[in-house]
């Protein structure tokens, strides 16, 4: 596996002058977004970017078509589908799925937070975490740079560093002394770590490991270790963070560096085996996540174009397609090879590269590009905290526009369903249910969909207390594994009167990348409203598109960060 490129800081010069305007500006409004957290308006953009509202108005138009940004009252926020390009970056450098399981195991088995982080010109990018949840753990995201000089990762790499990137650390801790670039860091850290940072890249040079005593906030402590590819280079780092509370720096070093150094070791044996062949009957770049090869790309940038007309960027659509192309499979292009891939001309993927390569988000050996770990600046890391509530949100609102009925998200809680999601209708007679309510599943719509998807042994145990709330309530266990098993093959469920008279409900499963049903979506009604026969016409299609939406989604979001419940 190569050693990743580090990015440079071209941002800071001037672009070159066959650089992409367009993508730059857009480019750009992502990174204000993503700093920005919550949301904010074009008015707002168009103060920190320094363009001309038109240009925003512009950008904004074009990212929401691409479904890369969504509107929330005034306030543009990041999509799920632009973690695409994050993913394409992960998808690449497969660090995530070389080395993640180890990290996982290595967590399972220290009871204590463990990462991976890669170098980011001066700083670090953590690339997988397997976190312990406590008052004090770790609490960076994945794409969150933090400065060289907090944390322990850092002095690991600029052990490696030569006289142009010590300049440039100077140079930037003199431009930045508020560490406006870091905006994760704590105060403080930045400060702290500095001040010890020079001794600590000399003793990681002479030990071969960094520490961190209670660098990045008081409390915490860390040891990492370099994870080395075939030509010696670091590629990435593993680090274990613990508490003042469970270890001193010396008992973290006695206790847990022999079992890091163990599976560092292992990790570095995975990353020389030679990669799997490739199977000759899966399409190229066919990855969740990533642009397949062919005329796709083109073809919506195309379609988008047609659409908003003049109001598109198209040049930022093609520079995004791009920076998606890569995989696993394609973790590097040539510019012929990304051409294919994206469907674009020679030409126009040439400019893109030359601007991507200026920003810091490409690097170019020879003929060959590969993405850096700048991408992940493009959202991911706000992205990347999303819980199934906030995905499925937009979806249901515009599933209750369509139908004029209220709809719900709910997983399953042992034996009963919770809601986690939930818009309503406004009518004289709705049904009046809020987030964080339960019901046993075997009454609901929505609990008979995820009880359906359970193996035969789980579903039964879910089972255990069955009851009548209604008259109408199937709680012969017969005829309700008939009813469960009806509704795993025809992939939806109607429940009607059987948790509340007069009460009826439609659900159909919303399924994860692994096919499993982690949630399902309803649209509830008064009976009044439909007829048995009616709800199914009229309801169904919409019910399952909103799934679909939301599923897809979810699998973008999902591919390499654990999207919780709730």
């Amino acid at each position: 596996m190569a050693t990743p490129t580090r990015s440079t800081n071209a941002t800071t010069s001037a672009p070159p002058p066959e650089a992409v305007g367009p993508l730059l500006r857009g480019l750009a409004v992502l990174r204000a977004l993503a700093a920005g957290g919550g949301g904010l308006s074009a008015g707002e953009l168009t103060r920190l970017t320094g363009q001309a509202r038109s240009t925003v108005d512009r950008t904004l138009g074009t990212l929401a078509r691409l479904d890369q940004v969504r509107w929330e009252g005034r306030a543009a926020v990041l999509a799920p589908r632009l973690m695409e390009v994050g993913n394409a970056y992960l998808a690449a450098c497969r660090l995530p799925e070389l080395l993640g399981g180890r990290v996982d195991e290595l967590a399972d088995a220290l009871d204590e937070s463990v990462s991976l982080a890669v170098p980011d010109g001066d700083g670090v990018r953590f690339v997988h975490q397997a976190t312990r949840r406590r008052a004090m753990s770790l609490a960076f995201r994945l794409g969150d740079p933090l400065p060289a000089e907090c944390g322990a990762p850092g002095a690991l790499f600029a052990a490696g560093w030569g006289p142009e990137e010590w300049a440039h650390w100077r140079a930037r801790r003199a431009a930045d002394p508020d560490r406006a670039a870091f905006p994760a860091v704590p105060p403080g850290a930045a400060a702290r770590g500095a001040a010890s940072f020079d001794d600590r890249v000399a003793a990681a040079a002479r030990t071969g490991r960094s520490e961190d005593d209670q660098l990045i906030e008081p409390g915490l402590i860390a040891i990492a270790l370099p994870v080395r590819g075939g030509d010696g280079r670091p590629v990435c780092a593993a680090s274990v963070v613990s508490h003042t509370s469970r270890h001193s720096p010396a008992s973290l070093r006695r206790a847990l560096l022999p079992p890091l150094r163990r599976a560092v070791a292992a990790m570095e044996r995975t990353l020389a085996a030679p990669p799997p062949p490739a199977d000759p009957g899966s399409a190229a770049g066919s990855a969740p996540g990533s642009v397949p090869d062919g005329p796709s790309a083109a073809t919506r940038v195309r379609a988008a174009k047609r659409e908003l007309g003049a109001g598109f960027v198209e040049s930022l659509a093609r520079g995004l397609a791009v920076l998606a192309s890569f995989d696993a499979a394609h973790p590097a292009r040539t510019l012929g090879e990304l051409a294919r891939a994206t469907g674009l001309a020679r030409a126009t993927v040439r400019r893109s590269l030359i601007t991507l390569e200026h920003t810091g988000h490409i690097a170019r050996a020879g003929d060959v590009f590969r993405p850096l770990p700048r991408v992940l600046e493009l959202g991911f890391a706000e992205l990347s905290t999303l819980t199934l509530p906030r995905i499925a949100g937009p979806h249901l609102a515009r599933l209750v526009e369509r139908v004029h009925e209220s709809a719900s998200l709910s997983v399953l809680a042992g034996d009963d369903i919770q809601y986690v999601a939930r818009v309503p209708t406004v009518r004289v007679m709705s049904v009046d249910i809020t987030v964080g309510t339960r019901f046993p599943a075997y009454a609901t719509s929505m609990g008979r969909v995820l009880l359906a998807d359970l193996p035969t042994e789980e579903r039964a145990a879910r089972l255990g207390h069955v009851e009548p709330l209604t008259r109408h309530t199937v709680t012969d266990r017969a005829e309700l594994a008939a009813v469960l098993d009806r509704a795993a093959r025809e992939g939806h469920a109607l429940v009607d009167g059987e948790l509340e008279e007069g009460l009826r409900s439609l659900a159909v499963p919303v399924r994860d990348r692994a096919s499993r049903a982690v949630a399902a979506v309803n649209v509830s009604m008064h009976a009044a409203h439909r007829t048995a026969a009616e709800a199914r016409a009229t309801l169904l299609p919409p019910l399952r598109e909103a799934a679909a939406a939301i599923e897809a989604d979810l699998h973008v979001a999902g591919r390499f960060v654990p999207v919780r419940p709730m």
